[in-house]
Formats: C-alpha cells, structure tokens, sequence
C-alpha cells in the first residue's frame, strides 16, 4: 500500500504518543495513551477507561446533542442549564415562567416532564464492522450508487442491532470513511425535568458572555431518566420508576487547582482537523459569511416580530437562544480564521503530505481525484444553502416532512430512506409536536418571507434549478398562512399515515407547496449522494495515506469528533490571548459583584448576591482563592456536543461540566493550537454552593454521593 508504511484500514485505531493534550479519543483507544495519562497525573487504569462496561464510562450518557453522566443510582442525570433548556421552557408559561425563576421538584412526584425531545441514551456496546459496510464494494459504481450501497449495508446492521426495541443503534463513519462502527445505546424515552436555576444563574452573561472569559456562568441542571416497572424504556407514564444506573460518579467537592489533571468523557459534535486547505477556504469566504448573514438577519426578524409579546418571547427563546450561539461560534470561527491564517498552515502540511506520498504511495490519480470530489461537494454545498432560505419556514418543513414519509410508506421498510423508517417514527411526531412549544404563525410567516427576500438575492448561478418558479412570493404569503391547518397539532399529525394521492389532492397550501417543491428537493438529493458517494470512494484513501504520513512523524492519529463516545484529558491552565493579558484558570462569585447590574445578562438572583456579600461560602470556599470559584478553564481537546460533558479528576470523580470554549479556541474544529486552546467547565464547588444556599435543593445534595473536603 505504502512503500516505506504498511498500514491497513483495521490498524487506524493505533496510535502513537500524543502531545499538548489534543485528541478526541476513542475509548478503546486508551490503552496506547498510557504515558501521556500516566504523565498528566491520571491514576484510573487506561483499560478501564476502555471499558464501557466499567465506572466511569459506564456513567456517561448522550442527550443527543448534549453529554451528561449519572449522579445517583436512581437515574439523576447533571447536565448544563443550556443543554435541558427545551425541558425548561416547555413547561414554562408567563405565569409560570421557569426559564426566569427557575425550577425545582423538592420530590419525585413534582418533577415535569421533559417533553418527547428530552431522551437519554446510554451506550452499551461499540464494535468495529468496517467490513461489512464496504467489503466487496464494485470499484465501477456511481456515486450515488456506491453511497446507497453503504446506506444499504449500513441499514441492514441496524436493523439487525434494533431487535429489542428498548436500543437505538446507529453506524457513524470515522476519518471520514474509512472505518464504521456499530453503536447500541439504551434509548430512555421518559425524561422528567428535576432541577434548574434561574436562567440569572445558569446563563449569566448571556450572549455577551459567551465564549468568554473570566465568565460566571452556572450552567447546569438536573433530569432524571424513568423506566417500565420490569427495568426496560417505556412511554412516559405516571406508572414508571426511576432507572437503575449500573454506575454513578462520586461527586467530589475537594476542589482542583492550577495544574491538575482532568479526564474529559462526552459526546462531542463534528470536528474538521483533516480538511483540506481548499475546504478550510471555502468555509472562511464563502459559507460562514453567508451563514453569519443569513442568521444575523433571522435573529432580528425574530426580536421585531416577538417584542412586546411574552408569551411569544418564551416559545421562541430556545430558538433564538440556539442560532445565537451558533452565530457566535460561526462568528468566531471567522475572527479565529482572520487571526491566525489556518488555511496558510494547511497548506505547508498539505505540500508536506503530498512530497511525502510521492515517495511513499502507491500513485496513481487519488490526489487528482480528491480535489475533483472535494469542488463537487463546494458547490453543491452553496446550492443546498439557497435551497434552505427558500425553504425557511417551520410549517413548510413539517409539510414536507409529511409527504415524504407518505412517499417512504408505500416501500418495504428496508428501502426507505434513512430517517423515514417505522424506527423514525417516534422522532417525527416529536419533531412535529415540539412546533406547540416553538411556533407562532405571524412569526414564521415574517421568518419566511425575510428568508425568501434573501433567496432573491442569491446568484441565480447558485440556485437550483428551476426552483425560483415554484416558489410562492413574499406578499402572498398571508394568504398562505391564513389558509393552512398545519399550525394545529393535532390537524398535523392526523397527516401522519395519509397516502401521497391524499397530499396531492388536499387544499391546503403549504401540503401543495411541499407536494410541488418534491421532485426539486428529490433532484438536489440525489446529486447531493452523487457527491456523498464520491468522496466515500476517495477520501477514506487519502485519510489512510494521511494516517501513514502522520504516523511516520510519530504525531497523534484520532478520527474527528462525530457525536460519539469520546474521552480526552488535559490539566487545569491559564492562557494568553493577547500580548500582556493571563486569564484564567479560575474566575470566582466575586466576579458575580462585579458584573452585576440588575439588568439582563447581568441580573444575578438577589439571594445569590447577599450569600457572597455575607461570605456564606462553607466548604465551598477555596483555600487558595478564598472564595468560591465559579468556573474554570482546561486545555482538554472539546467542541460543541460536549455541552454537559463531566469533567472528572485524576480518580474519576465529578468535579466539573464542561460548557463552553474560550472565544480564542473557536478554531480548534479546525486546527488544535494548544498555545490558546482552553475549555471553560462550570466548577462543581460552585453548582454545589447555589443548591445549598441559593435554591435549598437539600433533596438533591442528600440524594448524591459527594466527597467533602476534609476541615
């Protein structure tokens, strides 16, 4: 394969030693970073790590799309405030308003439910079936055939995994194709919401906040997971018991200081370390900007058609609360491109990769190839872009939705696509229902025609074609939302189970603006695998030649983040941003005084102010600080998804959330600069303080196993 290197598909998980604390790895990685866990000061056996099956990874749990990990042996779930927002304000009215106030169940009959949304997944077994998904592949395939080959496959395992309805499995890729594995993760479908502080608390700051530091933020909250009395994922019901959790973390309230080491468990997102320069490009002067643009002006549609409307401001503060973190992240990631010109280093690597290959690889034409697929996929990207301005409408995605399920129904199941299977079902209906906690017709309508305004303004070069004369136009969109029964729940569930000549037939204009948008939508589908199946036949090539060149130079090999399990470490650190200027690695309540101004972001609880002014801080209080400190920072190797992820110390114990990443590491999806890269995790002792002496969560404290520091 290589001249100098022979290194097979199956031998990607070896690594060599790894430096500065970067990698997302996978747990049965560990045992080949015993040095750099033994170096940092870790004291768990790295087997251990390795096994699910054992504390403390048998803990950890996805909520997908935030990680979280059990606390007692009754199914208690800390995770960050942001993470059970969607919990908190679908229980949340104005004259309950618990995004503001908070919430607290003194007892289990008290707690809220947290809505078909709020699931825990807790991962049971991963094994590598690399071979089953791309053995025997015919070399002479289409993309789009190649790719639906492997979705086949990739179908086939599930359904051989979801035997027992109580798991979801799924197949993720890892370095991008060159290796699948199979996932079975119990899937707890009743999720009650426990414990939350006041949004004053667990979001101080707010959006100025975010990504920054010093911040005193105290993102966390509590959920708990309920079974069927028989142990096994149930409904929700009134008749269900707390889940036994095989483990649980030990709380520790003993504290960290600067230097000490961190382990790190959660289910991180998606990180691009190996892209190209031309792919790192193409986001920082064509797709971030244009998404920046386009959010930026959604938020401010949303604030012009939610003022002066409570109840309209609380259905839409989860969603302008998350396109606002994703515009600040994307916002970051440009001013992190601007600073520090990534894509130049690409480029020396990518020179440093491509004379390597010419001694060492097998030839051929899988460079030329690559760029080819990796241009394809660039401008498709910009066309499905276009396509999601015309399409931005909460209504319109549910009526579209709804007849492609119907179309889905009328194959064997094993045909269907992926996402319109019987297992999707319960997704679908949950998607369609969460519209009663986020939705407001004059607020999509005004989000619609501002996105269809922008639409026009695309190049018609970058638009799909023939899509323009289906559209409606903007003014006539009052008509449209006027006429339409989708906004009723239980009008757009009745769709569910309607056959496509129903769809066709109705009178309802968005069901015939989905029914006429199907075959456009169906054309950029299919180019869209075209390309997917591609770059599913070149890339895992090049990524193994990558794997062998960066071997060779005794550098770390993990795959980038893909949501699944993933465990890094590192040790509690400052850092320098800027010329003259340390933050960190503690900020403390008193920074709580400092910024507060009785004024949104900066409107602490009155009870938590006079706790820090009276100096009740117990056996919170950090010896060396001499005050409680509120957060921290790490150079553990996050991105986004590790939202809720525990932060644990040298034995395992619960010491921290991790939440967010300095404004200055936004990049490190791209590139890991260990210099600047530093996470930000809320610190134990200060989650612990608020529950004792802000919001009395006596119940919660006694039912936790925590270690006190010794007086």
């Amino acid at each position: 394969m290589f001249k100098s290197i022979v290194l097979p598909v199956a031998l990607m998980g070896v690594v060599t030693a790894a430096h500065a604390d970067e990698g997302q790895w996978q747990p049965h990685q560990l045992p080949q970073l015993k040095s750099e866990l033994k170096r940092i000061g870790i004291t768990i056996p790295a087997e251990k790590l390795a096994d699910l099956s054992k504390h403390p990874m048998s803990a950890m749990v996805s909520l997908g799309g935030c990680s979280a990990s059990f606390v007692s042996p009754d199914g208690l779930v800390v995770t960050n405030h942001h993470c059970a927002y969607g919990a908190v304000q679908r229980n949340a009215t104005p004259e309950h308003n618990y995004i503001v106030n908070g919430f607290l169940a003194k007892t289990r009959a008290e707690e809220l439910p947290g809505g078909p949304n709020t699931l825990v997944y807790v991962t049971e077994k991963v094994e590598n079936v690399t071979d089953r998904v791309l053995k025997g592949l015919a070399p002479n395939l289409s993309g789009k055939e190649r790719h639906e080959q492997v979705e086949s496959r990739i179908k086939a395992l599930i359904a051989e995994c979801e035997s027992d309805k109580s798991y979801r499995c799924s197949v993720p890729a890892f370095h991008r194709g060159g290796e699948y594995y199979r996932i079975r993760q119990l899937l707890i479908r009743d999720v009650r919401l426990v414990y939350a502080p006041a949004d004053a608390v667990g979001n101080f700051g707010g959006d100025i906040d975010n990504y920054e530091f010093p911040r005193q933020a105290g993102d966390f909250s509590f959920l708990r997971a309920y079974v069927g009395k028989d142990g096994r994922p149930a409904d929700p019901s009134p008749d269900n018991v707390p889940y036994r959790s095989k483990d649980f973390l030990v709380v520790s309230a003993e504290g960290l200081k600067n230097g000490d080491p961190i382990l790190l468990a959660g289910y991180p997102g998606r990180t691009s370390r190996y892209k190209l320069p031309s792919e790192i490009r193409f986001a920082r002067d064509v797709d971030y900007p244009a998404k920046v643009a386009s959010i930026t002006a959604d938020l401010s549609v949303i604030a012009a058609s939610t003022l002066g409307n409570p109840n309209y401001d609380v259905r839409y503060a989860s969603v302008a609360k998350s396109l606002n973190n994703v515009l600040k992240k994307t916002q970051g990631l440009l001013d992190g491109f601007a600073r520090k010109d990534i894509a130049a280093i690409k480029d020396v690597q990518d020179a440093e990769f491509r004379n390597w290959y010419k001694q060492h690889g097998k030839g051929g034409s899988l460079l030329g190839d690559l760029d080819t697929a990796i241009g394809a996929d660039m401008r498709a990207t910009q066309q499905e872009s276009a396509w999601l301005e015309a399409t931005h409408s909460d209504l319109l995605k549910s009526a579209r939705t709804l007849y492609r399920l119907a179309l889905e129904r009328q194959k064997p199941d094993a045909q269907r696509e992926a996402g319109y299977q019987e297992r999707d079902l319960s997704f679908i209906k949950a998607r369609l229902t969460r519209l009663e906690q986020s939705f407001v017709a004059s607020v999509d309508q005004a989000r619609y025609a501002a996105a269809l305004n922008r639409y026009a303004k695309i190049d018609p070069k970058l638009r799909p074609q023939g899509l323009d004369a289906l559209l409606p136009a903007p003014n006539n969109l009052p008509a449209l939302y006027k006429s339409t029964e989708l906004g009723d729940t239980n009008k757009r569930l009745a769709w569910i189970g309607k056959d496509p000549a129903a769809f066709r037939a109705s009178n309802d204009p968005f069901i015939q603006l989905a029914v006429r948008l199907q075959d456009s939508g169906m054309a950029l589908e299919d180019r869209r695998k075209e390309v997917d199946g591609n770059l599913e036949r070149v890339v895992p090539q090049y990524m193994e030649a990558v794997i062998a060149w960066k071997k060779s130079q005794g550098k770390p090999v993990y795959p980038d983040a893909n949501s699944t399990l993933r465990v890094t470490y590192g040790t509690v650190a400052p850092y320098t941003p800027r010329d003259g200027i340390v933050k960190g690695p503690f900020s403390t309540v008193q920074g709580i005084l400092e910024k507060a101004t009785n004024k949104e972001p900066f409107n602490a609880p009155a009870n938590l102010l006079q706790a820090i002014r009276d100096k009740r801080y117990g056996v919170f209080k950090d010896p060396v600080l001499g005050t409680v400190p509120v957060d921290f920072l790490s150079s553990a190797d996050t991105t986004g998804g590790n939202s809720g992820s525990a932060v644990m110390n040298k034995r395992g114990e619960l010491v921290g959330l991790n939440f967010d990443s300095t404004y200055e590491s936004i990049t490190k999806d791209w590139y890991f600069d260990p210099v600047i890269t530093r996470a930000i995790h809320v610190d134990i002792r200060y989650m612990l303080w608020v529950m004792k002496e802000v919001d009395h969560a006596d119940n919660l404290l006694k039912e936790m196993t925590i270690k006190y520091p010794k007086q």
